[in-house]
């Protein structure tokens, strides 16, 4: 499934196929139509991306809708940030898991990020090397966070 960039998501029954059904079910946002092109290029040879969103809200929607293994989100989008939608996706479905791909590098972001349960933190200018594994490791249970990201 393909969404626009900030329409609204129209389903009437979510998704939820067991991840042994098939390769494992990733969400991205990001206000940026290239890098999610790039981004599901990057994953698609061993994930399944069921939708690309553009905005906090699309990707709250899109969530709930479908049902993700792991949600990929940037942190500055329009409307909500990355930030808040995975707060009140974490307050919503505890079980999300939820990777933050973002060029902020600096600590208070991965602070934050942690602080509302995201399992993964990926720098953009990294994301070559550390997205695949940072999906890996926040599907089996693990967390992650670029070494790029500033001490």
């Amino acid at each position: 499934m393909r969404m626009l960039q900030t329409q609204r998501l129209e389903i009437s029954s979510p998704l939820s196929l067991p991840m042994t059904m098939g390769k494992p079910k990733i969400l991205l946002a990001d206000d940026d139509a290239d890098l999610l092109q790039g981004v599901q290029t990057l994953l698609e040879p061993e994930f399944e991306v069921v939708a690309s969103v553009g905005d906090g809200y699309a990707l709250i929607e899109a969530a709930r809708a479908l049902g993700p293994d792991v949600i990929v989100t940037d942190i500055s989008m329009p409307l909500l940030s990355g930030l808040r939608a995975a707060r009140q996706l974490k307050k919503n479905q505890p079980n999300a898991r939820i990777v933050i791909l973002t060029v902020h590098d600096e600590p208070q972001f991965v602070a934050e990020a942690i602080k509302i349960g995201a399992s993964g933190y990926v720098i953009k200018r990294s994301a070559n090397l550390d997205l695949v594994p940072a999906v890996r490791e926040v599907l089996r249970g693990g967390s992650f966070i670029s070494a790029a990201v500033q001490e």
